[in-house]
């Protein structure tokens, strides 16, 4: 035999139905391009995804002064805010965000808030009803108590919500700057039962507080070219956009608080002591982290409480938005970090109560983050890197972040332990955190609009980060069968939806997302092409604002791979990925010798199932066996006999052919069809692992474009000069298939388990009142023997 293949040689699509139907539909071209869902390219922003060469963005310098009152847990602060117009464009008005506003007790968020309590069973945990009762009560929003001119005259302004609209005395034309004042204060909320992204924690224990300080000031809402203002309500899903400034910060508390915050500290000496500031000396060029203020100090601390006050303050560059934290309590850690010649402090901040947890993975998890993202993204560029826990779970600010994860304490022996499942959060929260100073903090995307845009791209290189922290890290989101409970539900929308009107929050703008962009990677563009793309947009976005095309066209354009298919299935609609392979044909080449031929359709004629009468009828007398007479010429032969009109045929049609036309009737190899459906409507590449008779395997990855005339149905043509045993559609689960039973063949028998329980009786009403009074007497009886003791000792 001459054989012309080893292994799969040879893959051809055949298209089983017409394009233009399939199951009765029209056809739908899912290779169409995006250009009626993206905005046309301009000056500003290019087709090819980079920012134009008229591209301009807004700025924003505050000095702020703030006192923390730790009796009754306000803040009271001023600012001033020098605001630059970069844009072509003469403003009448400014547009500042007033989050906190979010929680007075007529708030838009507050209003139209609803409840998921069932009817036929309405219940809710005492946490959430004291949450509920306690916001009620909770006498939240800003007091603006002044706005001026820098000249200290007044100016008018409006407060809708969450907004405030300034109405300056003349335009703001291009490349002009305003100077102005705002004066205000406002009461701090108990996170730990109120909830929000900032708050304070109280310890019972040691009647001491921590406080986490976030959307504290008013600050500029961001205007570009895009939206214009963008002054959407503040809802509480939808975050931030921001301009980039520089910050001049005050910030007075009580004089033994340890403050953590955004930007570089300016008066160490009059905030630290020698041995302080020694200690961060030393934790410059430190190979771990090194401790800068101690459990036993921090816990000495929590006993004396002073009355006096002390002022620290902090300056930062280039940041978008400025957070601080402070307590008593803090114990504190730093380790210098070096690349690309700029030099970080990585620092932690916590609790005793964190410990032995946070002093062994906090600051390590940040210098972890900061290697890897820098390897994927862009250098981080700051002096400082914060780890703060306390009562916000997770949160990030330009320079620092505030992480949730402690041990438990056993009350009785004061033992602390923790999980598995803490452990990894902690590491994995902090990563989150501190890789959001990636995004948005540098690539300063409008949260308020797009919330995947930071969370999604954020949560796609933490998953590259922990993988990076051992073998096997269990991480949450990332790999695409992490993805597929959420693909196939019902109650889910497109990832392109605003941030305020997303469901399932944590699985449409973190983990969708998240896995889309490593399916990119892995499957679709491999990762030397994605790892390039990527980290160029990062590069010509950082200190910008991108908006989704930029980041799509970007994609496109540093690696010459046609996404447009795979964001719009992925981006803008729910469908999901299920391809079924539903059957496999093996065929051989006809060779056109009659001899050959029919002695094959003999041998597949015989191989089909007897009718049931002829079984039955096995036996049976006939009239030919007694009168053999009547059988002729067409009971010796039947239609696969071999006449001399097939011979002479045969050898009178092999004259006229060309040597590779006779080489192609005598190849021996096998070949299959593999006819696929798309049942999801997803379209994706089809991945085979081709299994053989003599145990050998190979991948076959085909690209998606095979479903570019037929969105429903294809077919495979295989040919090998091996025995096919076994055919697997996407054996790593890398696409997020929802149904992987329909991706064997032979097909696989579905195993499960059956569990059997004992089913037992529900108790009757008067058996549960006897249960009550003997619970109650059980109790009266302890308490009974409780007073003997006391009244015997």
């Amino acid at each position: 035999m001459n054989k012309l293949v080893s292994g799969l040689l040879l893959s051809i699509s055949v298209v089983i139905t017409s394009p233009l139907m399939a199951k009765g539909k029209p056809f739908e071209d899912k290779f169409r391009q995006l250009d009626e869902l993206l905005p046309t390219p301009n000056t500003y922003r290019t087709a090819s995804g980079a920012p134009g060469h008229e591209y301009w963005q807004q700025e924003a310098d505050y000095k702020i002064r703030v006192k923390l009152d730790d009796e009754k847990q306000t803040l009271t602060a001023s600012e001033t805010i020098t605001y630059k117009n970069n844009s072509p464009d003469t403003l009448t008005y400014l547009w500042l965000q007033l989050d906190q506003n979010r929680f007075k007790r007529d708030s838009l968020d507050k209003t139209t808030r609803t409840t998921r309590l069932k009817q036929s069973n309405p219940k809710t945990s005492f946490k959430s009803m004291r949450g509920l009762v306690k916001s009620q009560q909770h006498d939240g929003g800003y007091d603006i108590t002044k706005v001026t001119d820098k000249n200290g005259r007044d100016l008018p302004y409006i407060i809708n919500d969450t907004m405030m609209r300034i109405d300056l005395p003349t335009g703001l034309k291009p490349h002009g700057q305003f100077v102005f004042n705002i004066d205000w204060n406002y009461h701090i909320r108990e996170q730990k039962v109120l909830g929000g992204r900032s708050g304070y924690e109280y310890f019972k224990e040691d009647e001491n507080y921590l406080y986490e300080i976030a959307q504290w000031f008013p600050r500029m809402a961001a205007y570009y070219d895009v939206y214009g203002w963008q002054n959407k309500q503040f809802l509480g899903n939808g975050e931030f956009a921001l301009e980039f400034g520089d910050y001049d910060v005050e910030i007075t508390v009580p004089s033994d608080h340890i403050v953590a915050s955004t930007g570089e500290l300016q008066n160490p000496r009059s905030v630290l002591t020698s041995a302080q500031r020694k200690r961060l000396e030393k934790a410059k060029y430190a190979d771990k982290p090194v401790i800068i203020v101690s459990e036993e100090e921090a816990t000495e601390k929590e006993k004396t409480k002073s009355s006096k006050m002390k002022t620290w303050r902090f300056k930062a560059e280039n940041v978008r938005d400025f957070a601080w934290a402070s307590s008593r309590k803090f114990i504190w850690d730093a380790q210098g970090y070096t690349e690309g010649g700029i030099d970080t402090m990585a620092m932690s901040y916590y609790p005793k109560e964190g410990n032995p947890l946070w002093e062994r993975y906090s600051t390590e998890a940040i210098i972890h983050t900061i290697e890897h993202y820098n390897k994927y993204s862009l250098q981080y560029p700051y002096p400082v890197s914060i780890s703060v826990n306390g009562p916000v779970g997770g949160m990030e600010y330009p320079m620092i972040t505030f992480n949730g994860p402690r041990p438990k304490v056993d009350k009785k022996t004061g033992e602390k332990t923790y999980s598995k499942r803490t452990k990894y959060g902690l590491i994995g929260v902090i990563i989150h955190e501190v890789g959001h100073n990636y995004y948005p903090m540098i690539v300063n995307s409008d949260e308020r609009q797009w919330t995947w845009m930071d969370e999604g791209l954020n949560t796609f290189v933490q998953f590259l980060a922990e993988q990076a922290w051992e073998e096997k890290y269990p991480s949450r989101r990332g790999p695409a069968r992490k993805i597929v409970n959420y693909m196939k539900s019902s109650h889910q929308v497109p990832i392109m939806t605003n941030s305020e009107s997303i469901l399932q929050f944590g699985n449409n703008a973190y983990g969708k997302p998240a896995t889309a962009l490593n399916i990119l990677r892995e499957t679709i563009m491999g990762r030397e092409l994605f790892d390039f793309a990527f980290k160029e947009y990062a590069e010509r976005w950082k200190f910008k604002r991108p908006t989704p095309a930029d980041f799509f066209r970007t994609l496109e354009d540093a690696s010459a791979v046609d996404l447009d298919w795979f964001i719009r299935g992925w981006f803008y609609t729910t469908d999901h990925v299920d391809i079924s392979l539903d059957r496999v044909t093996k065929m051989h080449i006809g060779s056109q010798d009659p001899e050959v031929e029919k002695a094959w359709d003999r041998e597949q004629f015989n191989k089909e199932p007897a009718d049931i009468s002829d079984l039955r009828n096995q036996g049976m007398p006939v009239r030919t066996d007694k009168k053999p007479e009547l059988l002729d010429f067409y009971n010796e032969h039947d239609k696969f006999t071999v006449t001399n009109h097939d011979r002479n045929k045969y050898n009178s049609s092999q004259k006229k052919l060309e040597d590779w036309q006779l080489e192609l009737l005598n190849n021996g190899s096998n070949i299959y069809t593999v006819d696929f459906s798309n049942k999801g409507g997803l379209v994706m590449p089809i991945i085979l692992q081709v299994k053989y008779a003599d145990g050998s395997d190979e991948v076959l990855r085909i690209s998606a474009q095979i479903w570019r005339k037929n969105t429903v149905k294809v077919s495979k043509m295989l040919i090998t000069d091996k025995a096919i045993k076994e055919i697997v559609l996407d054996p790593y689960w890398e696409t997020a298939d929802v149904d992987v039973n329909n991706n064997y063949w032979p097909t696989r028998v579905i195993e499960s388990r059956l569990e059997l329980y004992k089913r037992k009786k529900s108790k009757s009403l008067m058996e549960k009142y006897n249960e009550k009074l003997k619970t109650d007497d059980d109790a009266d009886k302890e308490t009974d023997a409780k007073n003997e003791d006391k009244e015997a000792a």
